[in-house]
């Protein structure tokens, strides 16, 4: 991502809007990242992705069997007794 300072960034605005259309562009004051400036549809493309949700009866078949057969990572076993104290809790 190219970077700029904050004070290239106000001498020459239109030119780094202009090059924000094109890709992310890094804004630091101080030697330290600050700000990010992007275009407003890569804005929209990225909030509409946080949002995304499918609900169960949309997913496809390869969908439900990706999720049937996903393994959690090693890394969660620390929490396995937390299911099964809740798993506990409902018998």
């Amino acid at each position: 991502m190219q970077q700029e300072t904050s004070r290239e960034f106000q001498r020459d605005f239109g030119r780094f809007q202009d090059e924000a259309l094109k890709a992310p562009l890094s804004i630091t004051r101080n030697g330290r990242e600050r700000l990010v400036i992007l275009s407003a549809v890569e804005y929209t493309r990225l909030k509409r992705r946080d949002r995304q949700a499918i609900a169960v009866e949309n997913l496809s078949d390869a969908g439900i069997d990706a999720i049937l057969r996903a393994e959690p990572p090693a890394e969660a076993a620390q929490y396995e007794h937390e299911m099964t104290a809740v798993c506990d809790a409902d018998s």
